[in-house]
């Protein structure tokens, strides 16, 4: 399936679903993705290895001079971002100078841009690292992945390449005390022979007693929107039952904003 990696470490400027006009940053290797999720559903395509010594990454010095040259020659067109956002071929946070680079970023987006906010698209499974937890506090936008409560279903959806702790993971997200944000994908169709679906009833409920526990400044909720390598065993759930989803979480006082 024609899945893709980001061949880079700064990426459009392109137009997000849920971020506005966004600089994508990757601070992972340009020709494999490096995850600790292996998603069924990932534009980037399949999980080909973990970080490690072997595998190399863009130094902390080379992402500052990149995303410096690119937020220069932004100035000099007349056109920033709405956000400076870490994503890219994986799990951004297993860089080992992820801590520093998130620094680096925020003295850049100072002297270019002081509107444009910083986001990180993480799927929170790094959230043990006090210096990850110390760097998304320091984040606009700290956006973490719950694709279900329950853990079946994220063993099958999502195939943590470790040990899944829900209640660990719970507890690391609450120690940002509301200052995140929760990002959902709702996907259906057939995987090694299995149904997926965590958009029915109960996913929906129980994934809904989670976000009222958690208590997130607010939801993005999404389906799949390129190709997955899966290709067409998986579907798109429609936009309807997307809203309908987001019209709950609006009813625990949590905003939800819906793209798909």
């Amino acid at each position: 399936m024609s899945t893709f990696l980001f061949d880079s470490i700064v990426f459009g400027p392109v137009r997000s679903r849920r971020l506005g006009v966004s600089l994508g940053i990757n601070l992972l290797p340009v020709d494999r993705k490096v995850c600790s999720y292996d998603c069924i559903y990932c534009e980037c395509g399949w999980t080909t290895c973990g970080a490690g010594p072997s595998v190399k990454m863009p130094s902390r010095t080379g992402v500052r001079v990149a995303l410096r040259k690119e937020l220069s020659s932004m100035r000099e067109k007349g056109a920033g971002p709405d956000v400076i956002t870490y994503a890219g071929n994986g799990e951004p946070t297993m860089h080992p100078d992820f801590n520093g680079i998130i620094d680096d970023s925020i003295t850049l987006r100072d002297e270019f841009f002081p509107s444009a906010k910083i986001s990180v698209l993480s799927n929170g499974s790094t959230l043990h690292r006090k210096a990850v937890r110390e760097a998304l506090m320091k984040v606009d936008m700290n956006i973490l992945k719950l694709d279900s409560a329950f853990p079946e279903t994220v063993k099958r959806l999502n195939q943590p390449r470790g040990r899944y702790d829900p209640e660990a993971l719970a507890r690391n997200v609450m120690d940002f005390a509301g200052r995140f944000i929760i990002q959902s994908l709702f996907v259906r169709g057939t995987y090694r022979g299995e149904i997926i679906d965590n958009a029915t009833p109960a996913e929906v409920d129980a994934w809904l007693a989670a976000i009222g526990k958690l208590r997130p400044q607010s939801v993005m909720i999404y389906t799949i929107e390129r190709d997955t390598p899966l290709g067409n065993d998986l579907k798109k759930v429609p936009a309807a039952e997307l809203k309908a989803i987001a019209a709950r979480v609006n009813a625990l006082g949590i905003p939800a904003s819906v793209s798909g």
